[in-house]
């Protein structure tokens, strides 16, 4: 089925038997049944529906994790200064602030570091460290960082400079001559947890560091920060995150927390901390200081537990965050949607010269959004074009970012399965885009522009019991999306633009069921035209949710999309 907007819908296929069989094993409901199969959920996964687990360390004998440790306990016991260079998005940030929060408990000596995006460029480089190094410090932990680092490791090498790096994005040999690495993409018995961001494997290397060290610091009080990192840096919420997500909600008390606590008292929240808090609220804006010039907020904020400090950081990185929007919203206004739509290609490239290089991740990821494509948005940046990619699930950009930098196609980059940055030559731009797409022709990922719903239901079920089934699946995120259903025979009722950027709207069944609904940023889209224009009953793609207003709860549709 082709909708308004352009995209094939299909109904996902679920092996019925495999349904009946978790129904008579488990007695879950047939939706919920349903769900599960449509997920492939493992038997550890199953478990946590309707289990509280506890989250252990995985890594308690690991061979890199008992390298690394005994390297930075011995840089503890000579009291050796150590510095800390983290990434300058939220998953660098957080795990930054991790080892802060360590470092300051146990009185140890030590600096961070977060490269300002213009000035420093992308991770460790021998320019950097060359300005790092004044600070004498004796070794140097790279989070989210340093995968690719060759020549800046080889610079620390000789001038006796330790160095770790505790990364998750691509990494090929030569591996950096570190004196140790975490990371499980380079294969090294690990690799099934090759879905954690930096910030999960700090967690994990410094719960056991504080063991080994006896200190009285209990990192688990910031596994907050462990989602809050793996949501913004898209990872999926399975497996050993999906336990991550689970602890880190249940437990969490936001009063004790002085950074987000502030950033929820200044945006007038008052529910719960949940996962569209991390990834729509609170991650937008902690990125805004890395995005626009100030690179060390972020970390600032997150290592700190002085009110006034935090209320501070805080402030500047919401109105960061603001200009961000305004600036964003020009940029997407500038690009022609429909000459994209009509190349068709498979990956979608755009190159702008004019776009602030710190939005550049931001476009891409409307672009990847809006066409299901992996996208890639490229601007000019001094003498240098940089660019930023964002992936869909089944494509791996990092990977295609780490082959280009080896073929020289680009200067520099780096990045994971669903991200990744990159510096290149403009000379070099059109066989960079004849490289991605040929790539692309050849990989597995088969992607047509289909989406996919569960199935079918009556407007009936939109109720709350049917919820409930629902967010026992819970919590939604990459990897375990919210579930998307197809209604049909719907009449559009009351449309009513709100902040002249969505759509609120009633829809009617034959019956005459009412259901409140919501459709985001409707402007320049062919569903925002037809929610305020169309009179005839219309089959209606979206996915129910609680809406909360004046801590009031009810149930409403987000419009994904219409089938006339």
């Amino acid at each position: 089925m082709i909708s308004v907007s352009g995209k094939r819908w299909e109904q996902k296929k679920i092996n019925q038997k495999l349904v009946d069989k978790l129904k008579q094993d488990f007695n879950f409901s047939d939706i919920l049944s349903r769900l599960i199969i449509s997920r492939k959920f493992d038997d550890d996964e199953i478990a946590t529906i309707n289990t509280d687990l506890d989250l252990n360390n995985v890594f308690l004998n690991n061979e890199d994790f008992n390298q690394s440790i005994k390297l930075v306990v011995n840089c503890i016991n000579n009291n050796e200064k150590i510095c800390i260079l983290g990434d300058y998005d939220v998953d660098g940030s957080a795990a930054t602030s991790l080892f802060v929060k360590l470092f300051e408990n146990i009185n140890h000596p030590f600096f961070y570091y977060i490269p300002d995006r213009e000035k420093d460029g992308y991770g460790a480089t021998k320019k950097l460290f060359q300005k790092l190094i004044l600070e004498k410090p004796k070794l140097i932990i790279m989070v989210d960082c340093g995968s690719t680092s060759n020549e800046a490791i080889n610079f620390l090498n000789e001038n006796e400079i330790k160095s770790l790096i505790i990364d998750h994005h691509e990494i090929n040999k030569p591996f950096p001559n570190a004196n140790s690495i975490i990371n499980p993409k380079q294969d090294n018995g690990y690799k099934e947890y090759d879905y954690l961001c930096a910030t999960s494997l700090s967690y994990f290397f410094l719960d056991l560091l504080i063991k080994e060290i006896k200190s009285e610091i209990n990192i688990a009080d910031y596994l907050i920060y462990v989602l809050l990192a793996t949501v913004c840096d898209v990872m999926p919420l399975r497996k050993l995150n999906r336990l991550i997500a689970l602890n880190a909600l249940k437990n969490f008390d936001i009063t004790k927390n002085v950074p987000l606590n502030t950033l929820f008292e200044l945006n007038d929240k008052k529910n719960k901390i949940n996962i569209n808090d991390l990834g729509y609220l609170i991650g937008p804006i902690l990125n805004a200081g890395g995005r626009l010039g100030k690179s060390q907020y972020a970390t600032e904020l997150l290592s700190s537990n002085n009110n006034q400090v935090a209320m501070n950081r805080s402030n500047h990185l919401i109105k960061l965050n603001n200009k961000r929007k305004e600036i964003e919203t020009l940029m997407l206004n500038e690009i022609d949607f429909l000459k994209i739509e009509k190349e068709n290609k498979e990956v979608i490239i755009y190159y702008n010269p004019n776009i602030n290089e710190g939005l550049i991740g931001i476009i891409a990821a409307r672009l990847k959004d809006y066409f299901n494509k992996p996208s890639i948005v490229i601007t000019a940046s001094n003498k240098l074009l940089k660019g930023s990619a964002r992936s869909v699930y089944n494509y791996n950009i990092g990977r295609v970012i780490k082959n280009s930098l080896d073929k020289e196609l680009i200067i520099n980059g780096g990045g994971h399965n669903m991200a990744a940055g990159f510096t290149l030559n403009k000379v070099s731009l059109k066989s960079f885009e004849n490289y991605i797409l040929e790539d692309y022709s050849k990989s597995n990922a088969v992607n047509n522009n289909i989406f996919t719903y569960e199935f079918e239901i009556s407007s009936l079920a939109f109720n709350q019991d049917f919820y409930d089934d629902i967010k026992k699946l819970e919590p939604f995120g990459t990897g375990n999306l919210v579930p998307t259903f197809m209604l049909r025979d719907l009449r559009i009722t009351k449309p009513i633009v709100l902040n002249n950027k969505h759509i609120s709207t009633i829809l009617r069944s034959k019956t005459g069921f009412s259901i409140k609904s919501i459709f985001f940023d409707y402007i320049n889209t062919k569903i925002g035209e037809y929610l305020m224009s169309y009179k005839n009953n219309i089959n209606v793609i979206g996915q129910i949710n609680e809406n909360i207003w004046n801590n009031k709860k009810t149930l409403q549709l987000t419009i994904r999309d219409l089938i006339v």
